[in-house]
């Protein structure tokens, strides 16, 4: 009885912090830092809805139903704001500019909704710096409710998003980000996905009936918090993919978060990195460095609340790419809330419990290589594989209020030279990798069919054909300029790693 007085106490205490901003465990009130001061902007007068954006320094342009986003867009110019007002709009938008705001106008509880009918990929894709993308409803898209191709210093806030395929908010290959108060569920890969991306933060958000709820890989510089995980396969998980361009995972928080009864059962594509993920994962780290793990409520997660392995434990061949490190180091686990994990956990698990005369699963489970690992109070959890690990000397990271930056990066290199490579990061090696599977074929496959035919691959990126049943299909690429196919084509049939 105590124990689940206990337990609904400390939820109660949690709601309260995510709402009101303060710290669960009885901490005194330690907002996370607003927005950089180049990121916000006055509500104006009269405005029920508020701008906040990049750099909003010039004119508003206003689309309604029956109008086209993508038109509004292609008018703006940097400093623009695009709001959009409630109503659908079947189409995908493309952001290459920089300096552009879209805000949707929700009245009344009416959104405005990008529907994809199940025949589109996208739904907003963006490539410029000093992006917001906001208030918007987004589903029924094959592929990715908002991606971001190479662009820095984005935000992207309260939107909702349902069933966009692969993946749900996806800023990849971008420095300096914010991804906050958005809603997503029904995603068959990540719901958010940070993917090699340098400082940002992701915090305020819910994710459920996912694969994967909120997903760092191969970044650095993440803060994780506030989040309400609940009801995926995995719940928040920091891995680095080998065969991707970025080689390196580290510097990531987790604190503050919700990781609630992670057991839908997996749907992820067969063959993909998260098809693996078993379902009843609370937090998943794999293969990534100086991970902080801090006053998060872990919970009826039915296989393991913390999982830590290396890719020999997840069944990743490190030959592949030698330049991974293949190992987790330096995880510092501090106080963290955990109950009723391991209620049914999967059978290597098992097997491995029963050596601690336990039939359920753990709390904590290390497994693999890695060194310099730290917990605080273990006793109090059940754990496997920690027995080796410091006790932590830090006991919490509140000196550390954000991970963006206090003024805006540069907007990447775009000349000729650097075109095809900034193209492969920011647009393909979100589904390819160099060679191991993730969502598509690796890139060296990919060589053998094209080898001396950068025709062919730009050809393919144009109109692609459905050739093998045990990939999924690959949208068409086809808003690329002439010369980022023809960089990027070239690029590709180029690497050797």
């Amino acid at each position: 009885m105590k124990t689940a007085k206990r337990v609904i106490l400390v939820i109660i205490v949690f709601a309260i912090g995510m709402y009101c901003g303060k710290f669960f465990f009885g901490r005194s009130s330690d907002i996370p830092a607003p927005l950089p001061s180049y990121f916000t902007q006055t509500q104006s007068e009269g405005d029920s809805t508020g701008i906040a954006a990049g750099t909003i320094t010039g004119k508003v342009i206003e689309v309604r139903k029956g109008n086209s986003i993508q038109e509004a867009v292609g008018k703006a110019i940097a400093g623009d704001l695009v709001r959009i007002f409630p109503g659908v709009y079947h189409e995908t938008v493309y952001i290459d500019k920089d300096n552009i705001s879209l805000q949707g106008v929700i009245i009344d509880g009416e959104w405005p909704t990008l529907d994809g009918q199940k025949t589109m990929n996208d739904a907003i894709l963006y490539s410029g710096s000093g992006v917001l993308i906001e208030n918007m409803k987004i589903t029924n898209y094959k592929g990715n409710g908002i991606m971001g191709q190479a662009g820095n210093n984005y935000v992207i806030r309260n939107n909702w998003i349902v069933d966009t395929g692969v993946y749900g908010i996806f800023p990849q290959f971008g420095k300096n980000g914010l991804v906050e108060r958005n809603v997503l569920s029904g995603i068959e890969d990540a719901a958010i996905y940070i993917g090699m991306c340098d400082n940002v933060d992701v915090r305020f958000n819910e994710v459920y009936g996912n694969v994967a709820g909120i997903e760092i890989e191969n970044s650095r510089h993440a803060l994780v918090e506030y989040n309400y995980a609940h009801d995926n396969t995995g719940g928040i998980l920091a891995f680095l993919t080998p065969g991707l361009p970025i080689k390196t995972c580290y510097d990531v928080i987790i604190r503050n978060n919700f990781v609630y009864n992670n057991n839908t059962k997996n749907f992820g594509a067969i063959g993909s990195t998260v098809s693996h993920i078993p379902k009843g994962t609370g937090m998943l780290i794999m293969a990534a460095d100086d991970v902080t793990i801090e006053n998060n409520i872990i919970m009826g997660n039915e296989n393991a609340g913390i999982t830590i392995t290396d890719y020999g434990y997840a069944g990743i061949d490190h030959a592949n790419d030698p330049e991974s490190e293949p190992n987790t180091d330096r995880v510092t686990l501090l106080d963290n809330f955990m109950s009723n994990n391991g209620a049914n956990p999967i059978d290597d698990i098992k097997a491995l419990m029963v050596t601690k005369l336990s039939k359920f699963g753990p709390d904590i489970i290390a497994v693999g290589g890695g060194v310099g690992s730290c917990i605080v109070n273990a006793d109090r959890y059940r754990t496997f594989g920690v027995d080796q690990f410091a006790s932590c000397q830090v006991r919490d990271t509140r000196a550390i209020t954000t991970y963006m930056l206090d003024r805006p990066v540069t907007p990447r290199e775009t000349s000729l030279m650097e075109k095809g490579k900034m193209t492969f990061y920011g647009v393909c090696s979100g589904c390819h990798a160099y060679n191991s599977r993730l969502i598509g074929p690796p890139v060296n496959v990919i060589q053998a069919l094209y080898k001396n035919n950068p025709q062919g691959i730009i050809d393919y990126i144009i109109k692609p054909v459905y050739k093998r049943e045990d990939y999924p299909e690959m949208p068409p690429q086809n808003y690329l300029s002439d010369e980022a196919r023809k960089a990027v084509a070239e690029y590709m049939l180029s690497l050797s790693q």
